[in-house]
Order: structure tokens, then sequence, then C-alpha cells
């Protein structure tokens, strides 16, 4: 499966041309490696590194969807790898103490 129409039907885009736009950012990751094609293809058992927000998110596909269907089915197709930030790469960034200024 392309991996623009993975990410819509996981859930983490609401639409495939959003997809396009964050994997064309060249943040998002695919079993380690920077991702820059949206025809990219993904299987089960390959491991995505998605930007959102202020951190990451770090998951393994289990399954492909067959839709994009409800969010409970999306959450059936892939599992958490950073577990309660134990990844340093979705840890959120540390401040300096000082609330309210930027380091």
């Amino acid at each position: 499966m392309r991996l623009d129409l993975a990410l819509c039907r996981l859930r983490f885009v609401r639409t495939r041309s959003a997809a396009r736009r964050l994997v064309e950012s060249g943040y998002l990751r695919l079993n380690g490696q920077r991702v820059e094609r949206v025809a990219r293809a993904v299987a089960p058992g390959d491991v995505l590194t998605i930007p959102r927000g202020q951190g990451v998110v770090v998951i393994r596909i289990e399954s492909l969807p067959e839709r994009r269907g409800p969010p409970c089915e999306a959450l059936s197709c892939y599992s958490l790898l950073d577990r309660q930030g134990s990844d340093p790469l979705a840890a959120p960034p540390e401040t300096n103490g000082a609330q309210g200024t930027r380091p």
C-alpha cells in the first residue's frame, strides 16, 4: 500500500493531500530512513516515525486497513513503540525551568 494512503487510513491525517504534504516535508521516517516520496510502499512490520506537534510518534504497522474506518479500527492496525515517552526521540522537549521563555 502507498504511504500516503496508509497514513490517511490509519487516521494520522485527514486527507491524502495532507499525507502528501507530510511526506514531502522530509520529516517522516520509514524503518529509520527518511522518506520524501508518497508512492513508497509500506507493509505490516514496518516502523514509521511521524512528527506530531512538538514531538514524534513511533509506530509499527501490524496490518493495513482496507478503508478509512472509525478510530478504534485504525488503532487496531498499529502498535505504539514509544510507551509513555520511553523513546528519547518521542519525548517532549525539555524546558530551562523558566516558564514562558524559549531557549
